[in-house]
């Protein structure tokens, strides 16, 4: 009857313990899902600069003609 318990307990530590490490794996995850996020955001942010720039220096070009 001990074994039984001692089968029993050992399995539900394993399942608690599996149980503890997906929510980790999924926050880490996530927090990489948000980096890669917040470096495309950045990256088309800094095209629109570039864009706008060319636009105002065309601009500034036909102005002066």
């Amino acid at each position: 009857m001990n074994k039984f318990a001692v089968v029993f307990a050992a399995a539900g530590l394993m399942a608690l313990a599996a149980c503890g490490e997906k929510p980790a794996e999924e926050a880490t995850n996530a927090s990489n899902e948000v980096v890669e996020n917040v470096v495309e955001n950045s990256a088309a942010v800094m095209e629109n600069v570039a864009e706008n720039a060319t636009a105002v220096e065309n601009a500034a070009g036909n102005a002066a003609e």
